[in-house]
């Protein structure tokens, strides 16, 4: 037999030793797979809560954006009619005037 085998020797201790590491090496082979299936989840789930994160604060920043254009907008647009209003004033009076005089 130790002709066939030379590990086997000494009440079959090689033996042991490599059936353990046969042992361990399967086991470890099994256990790999859950692990790296729960790394997979939680990396999705990183994923899903950072895509979230980033979608409120574009939406928040989208909204403050859009208010604040829209002050600008009606502030504009009322300056623009202030000023429209004073130029129409001046015409006026310089249209007044020119036909009063004829």
């Amino acid at each position: 037999l130790r002709t066939y085998f030379p590990a086997i020797c000494c009440n079959g201790t090689y033996m042991k030793t490599a059936f353990l590491s046969v042992a361990l090496l399967i086991g470890s082979s099994v256990m790999l797979p859950a692990q790296v299936g729960q790394d997979l989840k939680n990396a999705g789930s990183d994923v899903k809560d950072a895509a979230t994160t980033g979608a409120k604060k574009t939406k928040n920043g989208t909204t403050k954006a859009a208010k604040v254009t829209g002050r600008g907008v009606k502030k504009g647009a009322n300056k623009a009619a202030s000023e429209t209003e004073k130029g129409a004033g001046k015409v006026k009076d310089k249209t007044t005037t020119a036909t009063d005089t004829k």
